[in-house]
C-alpha cells in the first residue's frame, strides 16, 4: 500500500508537470535525443552521473553527438544499472545545426525501478531557452530505485561539458 502511495505521488508529479509548462507557442518537432547514462547510486537526497547523447535531426537527417550531466535534488533511493533516456526535440525553428542544443535544461523528474524501471522527465531550456525536450521523457533502467525531485541536464559538445 505504501508502494502504490510512492508510484502515484510519482504519476501525479509528473502529470502537473506536463500541465505546467508555458502555453506552447510556434513550436516544430525537430527529432530526437538519446542519453545513455551510467550505472547511478542515489544518495538519498540527489544524485549525478555522466552521459553519452545523440541527436538525431529530422530536416535534413543528420546526427549530432552530445556529452551530457544530469543532476537531481530531491529523493532518490537505490541504485540502477545503465540505462537510456529519450526525448523529441522540440523547437522554436526548424533550424538545428551542431551546437544547436547545448546548455541548461530544469524541470522535474520522477523515477521508480523494481527490477525494470521506468521514469519521466520534464526539461525546459538550452540555447537562449528555444529548444524543448519533450514534455514526458521515458527513462528505461535496471534496478531497484526510488527518485523524485528537481532535474537540470547539461548539455555541450563531445569533448567539453
Amino acid at each position: 500500500m505504501r508502494m502504490t502511495r510512492i508510484v502515484a505521488l510519482i504519476g501525479a508529479s509528473a502529470l502537473l508537470c506536463t500541465l505546467t509548462l508555458p502555453a506552447r507557442a510556434e513550436t516544430f518537432r525537430v527529432g530526437r535525443l538519446v542519453c545513455f547514462s551510467n550505472p547511478r547510486v542515489g544518495l538519498v537526497l540527489g544524485s549525478a552521473q555522466t552521459l553519452r547523447c545523440v541527436f538525431y535531426a529530422r530536416n535534413p537527417p543528420r546526427q549530432y553527438i552530445y556529452e551530457g550531466r544530469i543532476r537531481r535534488v530531491g529523493l532518490d533511493i537505490g541504485v540502477t544499472s545503465a540505462g537510456t533516456l529519450s526525448w523529441a526535440v522540440l523547437a522554436k525553428n526548424s533550424r538545428i545545426g551542431p551546437g544547436t542544443l547545448r546548455g541548461n535544461y530544469v524541470g522535474a523528474s520522477g523515477n521508480l525501478a523494481l527490477g525494470p524501471g521506468l521514469g519521466a522527465n520534464v526539461l525546459i531550456g538550452g540555447s537562449r531557452r528555444s529548444v524543448m525536450l519533450q514534455p514526458l521523457s521515458i527513462e528505461r533502467s535496471i534496478g531497484l530505485n526510488l527518485a523524485a525531485g528537481v532535474t537540470n541536464l547539461s548539455l555541450g559538445p563531445r569533448g567539453r561539458r
